[in-house]
């Protein structure tokens, strides 16, 4: 039977004290046993002395070896931890400090190349630490001669979160309809809740790319090469406006153009992606035969479920046990709108929609449920309020063309709700100006994206000197870890020469194919 460690080191620590005490009794006729007691007894004390933590100086920082684990997953990723300390308010230097903390994934290579490489994570709300596995094995080939950067923006993960617990005296049946009372009540609570620690007016992109700047200083790193996926794109592109000295190269997965008002269009976006996804489905006579026209389907589910909102039970697919909700066309189209974010998910949307038509909810609810895992910590961050608060708020106008869309005008006007309760920071006059540089950018968009489309890339590419779209075929939202991207990424930072590059790799990506049935597509 193994000893439980702490009885352990307490008997070693015993048997040293003995042998200590049996010593001193001897000190006045020493014999040679007792010279080798006194040597046991070195070796005992210097065996219950924890070993020192492993530390990496880079720059001004003490970076302590450490393991970051994923939230709601076994994933971990051995990493080199750390903390800077920066003013929250800046004009207020002297004012409260908040930590941001920070790790670095260190490069196989024994002497790393200088530019690091940095990484800018979405949401806004997403805490980069907490993804660093899938981070890491995404740019595997990239920390073949760099080290990687992960930064939780300040408001995130570790780095004074603005974090909002949910009501446990909420309503479990509560269908989740769109009711902007609600959302600015709860926006009201959640500020209650973070002003003991933070001023949210302080949390927005603007600062977050000062807080970067101030940890690319401590480490004493050169230049960074930025790498951002979908809102992380919004900070790369402020921090190349703002530091262009401090950027060596910029990739961006799923842009989001600075001219664009966040959350005006997504509703035309998701109804693109859907319309073009589904006409896959119609050009395909397996897909045609058994589920027909699956947009009508959805349309007539969402007006049904419109008028009668009700009560549904499926099984947990975690916990394997039934549970119960009331499903209503919001939380319809909330499900369907996370469906279309991978290429995975959005294969399964006629076959879901179709049982559900029919009566079972299981196979979409089901799978919401292991997709809303992720989503949770965003749908509570106060960070993200502070974003679309101080930077797109006042500029929502809810457009009378999306009245009949899936999303309808809910978007905006759940924003414009939510920021009549929250604080709102300073927005730099040029925010919302196009990033106009000459530094190489390589931009990648999913074809299928119900986010941020193609479109968008294209917008931002036509201000850039040194730049290039590849379109990922069949893919989605968050493109780089698909087919040959993680290479081609390796490639640009490496050779920085976007337009000249080959991206052909690429034309062997295809679209997921449709599920017929739970067995899969048709052979």
């Amino acid at each position: 039977m193994s000893m439980n460690p702490k009885r352990r080191m307490a008997v070693v620590v015993a048997v040293a004290a003995a042998i200590i005490a049996a010593n001193h009794a001897r000190r006045q006729s020493p014999e040679p046993e007792a010279a080798a007691q006194g040597q046991v007894s070195a070796q005992a004390q210097v065996a219950v002395k924890p070993a020192p933590p492993r530390t990496w100086q880079l720059g001004k920082l003490t970076l302590t070896a450490c393991n970051l684990g994923q939230p709601n997953s076994g994933l971990s990723a051995a990493a080199w931890c750390g903390s800077l300390e920066v003013p929250e308010n800046r004009s207020e230097p002297q004012g409260r400090k908040i930590a941001l903390k920070l790790a670095v994934l260190r490069s196989s290579a024994q002497v790393a190349k200088p530019d690091m490489l940095a990484f800018l994570a979405g949401g806004p709300g997403q805490a980069a630490t907490d993804y660093a596995g899938q981070i890491g094995a995404m740019l595997d080939p990239l920390r073949a001669h760099r080290d990687i950067l992960l930064v939780d923006q300040r408001g995130v993960g570790g780095s004074n979160a603005l974090d909002c617990k949910a009501d446990d005296k909420a309503d479990a049946n509560d269908d989740g309809g769109f009711d902007p009372d609600k959302l600015r009540a709860a926006a009201a609570a959640c500020l209650k809740q973070v002003q003991s620690h933070a001023d949210p007016r302080y949390y927005t992109t603007t600062d977050a790319v000062e807080d970067l700047e101030d940890v690319r200083r401590a480490l004493a790193v050169p230049q960074f090469d930025l790498v951002g996926v979908s809102y992380g794109t919004r900070v790369a592109q402020q921090y190349t406006m703002r530091h262009p000295d401090a950027v060596r190269s910029v990739v961006l997965d799923s842009t989001v153009p600075n001219s664009v008002v966040l959350g005006e269009d997504f509703a035309r976006n998701l109804e693109d992606a859907l319309k073009d996804q589904f006409a896959r489905c119609e050009s395909d006579a397996a897909c045609k035969q058994r589920f027909g026209n699956p947009y009508q389907t959805l349309i007539q589910l969402r007006d049904a479920l419109r008028a009668n909102p009700h009560p549904v039970s499926f099984r947990d697919p975690q916990s394997y046990q039934t549970v119960q909700r009331v499903l209503s066309d919001d939380s319809l189209v909330s499900v369907v709108r996370m469906f279309a974010y991978s290429p995975v998910t959005a294969a399964l949307l006629p076959l879901s929609i179709d049982a559900a038509a029919h009566g079972d909810v299981g196979p979409l609810l089901g799978q919401a449920k292991l997709l809303t895992v992720d989503m949770a910590d965003l749908a509570g961050n106060g960070m993200s309020y502070s974003i679309i608060c101080s930077e797109d708020a006042d500029l929502l106008t809810a457009r009378p063309e999306d009245a009949n869309t899936l999303l309808g005008t809910h978007m905006v006007d759940g924003y414009k709700a939510i920021c009549s309760a929250w604080p709102k920071g300073t927005r730099p006059a040029d925010f919302h100006r196009p990033l106009v540089t000459d530094k190489p950018v390589l931009l990648l968009t999913g074809q299928y994206d119900p986010v941020t489309p193609p479109r968008y890339a294209d917008e931002v590419a036509k201000s850039l000197a040194n730049a290039r779209v590849l379109l990922f075929k069949g893919q989605g939202h968050s493109v780089m870890a698909a087919g040959c991207g993680p290479q081609l990424v390796q490639h640009f930072v490496e050779q920085l020469d976007p337009k000249t590059m080959d991206a052909s790799c690429l034309d062997r990506l295809q679209p997921t194919p449709f599920f017929i049935d739970f067995n899969g597509a048709t052979p």
